[in-house]
């Protein structure tokens, strides 16, 4: 049900999210090659490898996205949203446990914490700006099928 005042609620989106680990596992694992997971760091530009300490990452938090569209997009709708295959990426842990729930922008804001986990700023900036366009042509993509 489309209630704009509802509380941010993620059973749907952590259900999505699930599904979309998987898929982006299984495209690691062939791009490795070798039975090792092969990703690219969304905020470093450096290469992960299955066994390193990563995390999949939301680039525009759940929350963020849930509270910009409730009042227009089901729970369901929103969970497509969130997670479409730009706005969800990887990350090393300590990257993602530091930054939490800001804004990537003020996170970036913080000079010590680019230099302290070695954030190439042009890519993470390109990820962020790639996840925004994302998000946009999924809600447009959603809302025309309402019509």
């Amino acid at each position: 049900m489309n209630n704009p005042p509802r509380p941010y609620h993620r059973a749907e989106i952590d259900l999505l999210f699930t599904k979309v680990k998987a898929q982006m596992h299984q495209q690691a694992l062939e791009r490795g090659g070798d039975g090792i997971a092969l990703y690219t760091d969304c905020y470093t530009g450096q290469a992960l490898r299955g066994g390193d300490r990563y995390d999949y990452e939301h680039i525009r938090s759940s929350e963020a996205v849930f509270m910009a569209y409730r009042d227009r997009l089901t729970n369901s709708q929103i969970a497509e949203v969130v997670n479409c295959p730009e706005n969800v990426a990887v990350t090393l842990r300590t990257i993602n446990q530091s930054k939490g729930k800001m804004r990537m922008e003020d996170w970036l804001a913080n000079s010590s914490n680019v230099s302290n986990h070695g954030i190439n700023v042009a890519f993470a900036r390109h990820a962020i700006a790639r996840a925004d366009k994302g998000i946009q042509q999924k809600v447009k993509e959603i809302l025309s099928r309402m019509l």
